[in-house]
């Protein structure tokens, strides 16, 4: 049984499930291209409608942007930026509308199977089954990336995995990578911020949950920050696979019983 997202503020739970996930976001954003930042999303969603979970964590996400920004600042590559928010941006539009004609079931589906193709993805990266290209993508597969990036960062708060296989492919240094994808996704959840209040997933309870993850949410910025450059990534990516894989099959079996 789900929870009703006006009864979360009461329930301690839900406090000791989503804390732990919301500074895991942030050590994401942080220090690790913001590729792990949906787990929490995932998370949530097994717990509450996925709508809602959604709807708690762009503030979130958003508080943790202005948060990572100045560590990395000036550090993004801007031509493959502008082509990933170029394509982002009517991603977050179809996105709006996709998620106006979608149920709860079918939005858990999604969640889950993204979930897991993100596990299968690092999974062929790590064990050389796909390959970076040896020269740069063009600009129209920035921008084709930046519509997937768009649309799963709207329905799951998932753009890391299009991004990154754009921007991959530019022999981008960890922190090149790691500012870009901040600067891209900022600009990207604030285009979200505007269809998520039309379509209902704002109200007066949401923002007392965030403020109470608020703290958390900074907390992990900080940590992913310190941690950028001393923790190996194969460590964090390793939890973060397991989670995805173990929440993706959640999502999806809640949604098919």
């Amino acid at each position: 049984m789900f929870l009703s997202v006006d009864l979360i503020v009461w329930e301690p739970g839900f406090l000791l499930i989503s804390a732990p996930a919301i500074i895991f976001a942030g050590i994401s954003k942080g220090g690790f291209g913001s590729g792990a930042a949906f787990v929490a999303a995932a998370i949530l969603a097994t717990l509450i409608d996925p709508g809602q979970a959604i709807g708690i964590m762009l503030p979130l996400l958003m508080l943790m942007d202005v948060a990572s920004l100045k560590p990395y600042w000036g550090n993004w590559l801007k031509k493959e930026s502008f082509y990933l928010v170029l394509g982002g941006l009517p991603g977050v539009a179809i996105g709006a509308w996709f998620y106006s004609i979608a149920d709860a079931d079918t939005l858990r589906i999604l969640i889950g199977s993204i979930s897991l193709l993100f596990v299968l993805w690092q999974l062929a990266q790590n064990q050389k089954w796909l390959r970076p290209r040896d020269k740069t993508l063009p600009a129209w597969a920035g921008v084709v990336s930046g519509v997937a990036a768009g649309f799963t960062s709207f329905i799951s708060h998932a753009g890391g995995p299009p991004a990154a296989i754009y921007l991959l492919s530019s022999k981008v240094s960890k922190t090149q990578y790691q500012a870009t994808t901040v600067i891209v996704f900022w600009i990207i959840n604030v285009a979200k911020a505007v269809p998520y209040a039309f379509l209902g997933l704002f109200t007066l309870e949401v923002f007392v949950i965030d403020l109470a993850l608020a703290p958390f949410a900074l907390f992990g910025v900080w940590l992913g920050v310190k941690a950028h450059h001393l923790i190996p990534e194969h460590a964090f990516f390793l939890l973060t696979y397991i989670l995805l894989f173990i929440t993706g099959l959640r999502l999806i079996w809640v949604a098919t019983i």
